[in-house]
């Protein structure tokens, strides 16, 4: 059996890496019998080979007959757009996994890392949201732990790329190195070349921005668990790939750290790399373009009997958005878990 996919937003950062993707080869449980691109009238017309084929861009519009046939459709889009397309998609009778922030807490709506919590896709009526890079790649992270020895609080910081604002912050980073002085500075509040800046989304207006509150929320809602006790500080630092952040978690018990490697070796989706007598833990710069997410300098906190630490690392483009959204497609189509609500006419909330 294969299927039909379509990608919306296939232009953008999030849809080009799907489709790169795809291009290294077709998935074993996401067998691709046909893909059509979709994206704004800026787009549309543009022609992009994938695995041979060359596909011409349509012009997305949210009218349900154009995503008719499809099986699958990723939305790489902005909130306001998703808000519009993803009950537009499962109405034609397609699951829609949306990678924007529009879905995520929605009552009813999953969100889901299948490494984490697959089975919660199974109750999708057409829509299934994909978590903030930084979130996923953490709880990819803390699950396999929080299983054996329950986690009772999170703290994390996170030093996050300029792609997860886009290309457009991957320029402005590239013009600023080779000009730092005569280069625009329109992504950020301030120059980010030779720079940390402790701001990612909006104000929120008690202390948060909004990707601090997102890590919150979604780690919460992914784990089951809305009394979790977390803080976030999210900064962005002037790496154009690979996300990385330090952890910290006050678990149940005391955990050596020699336990805590032991099991992430055996997780699924995790690389161990943690000889720091030699140098070697996870970097941005070693993990751009690789698909699993990276965990070092595993060690005992020595501010708390019952603390453990991380360092983590991992490709935001690929496990925490394009990938992370095949791996959905592929938990659905592996399990035959259709949007039956919405073929039957059933309401879908927007």
């Amino acid at each position: 059996m294969t299927y039909a996919v379509g990608v919306l937003g296939a232009t953008g950062q999030v849809g080009r890496e799907f489709l790169r993707i795809l291009e290294a080869g077709d998935r074993p449980d996401l067998p691709i019998g046909s893909l059509r691109l979709f994206a704004s009238e800026r787009s549309a017309g543009k022609r992009m080979t994938v695995r041979g084929d060359e596909h011409v861009v349509e012009v997305a519009c949210p009218d349900p007959h154009l995503f008719e046939g499809l099986d699958f459709v990723i939305s790489a889009i902005g909130d306001v757009e998703a808000r519009t397309f993803a009950p537009v998609v499962a109405q034609a009778g397609a699951v829609d996994v949306d990678k924007s922030n529009a879905w995520r807490m929605e009552p009813g709506v999953p969100l889901v890392v299948p490494e984490v919590n697959p089975e919660a896709a199974r109750a999708h009526r057409g829509i299934i949201a994909g978590p903030n890079c930084s979130t996923t790649q953490m709880v990819v992270a803390l699950w396999p732990i929080h299983q054996v020895n329950p986690i009772r609080r999170i703290i994390v910081d996170t030093y996050q790329a300029v792609s997860g604002t886009g290309w457009r912050a991957v320029d402005e980073l590239r013009a600023q190195v080779r000009d730092p002085q005569g280069a625009p500075r329109q992504q950020y509040p301030h120059q980010i070349h030779q720079n940390l800046i402790p701001e990612i989304g909006s104000y929120k207006g008690d202390g948060l921005f909004s990707e601090e509150r997102k890590m919150i929320d979604e780690t919460r809602k992914i784990f089951s668990e809305p009394d979790l006790a977390i803080s976030a500080t999210c900064v962005r630092v002037p790496v154009e790939v690979g996300h990385s952040e330090a952890i910290h978690v006050e678990l149940e018990r005391p955990f050596p750290p020699e336990a805590a490697r032991e099991i992430l070796r055996k997780a699924p989706g995790i690389v161990v790399l943690d000889d720091p007598r030699h140098s070697e833990y996870p970097m941005p710069l070693s993990v751009a373009g690789e698909d699993p997410v990276f965990v070092g300098r595993i060690r005992q906190d020595p501010s708390h009997p019952r603390g453990l630490a991380l360092w983590v690392v991992g490709d935001n483009l690929r496990k925490g958005a394009a990938l992370n959204a095949i791996q959905v497609f592929e938990l659905v189509a592996r399990n035959g878990w259709r949007p039956t609500a919405a073929r039957d006419g059933q309401e879908v909330h927007a």
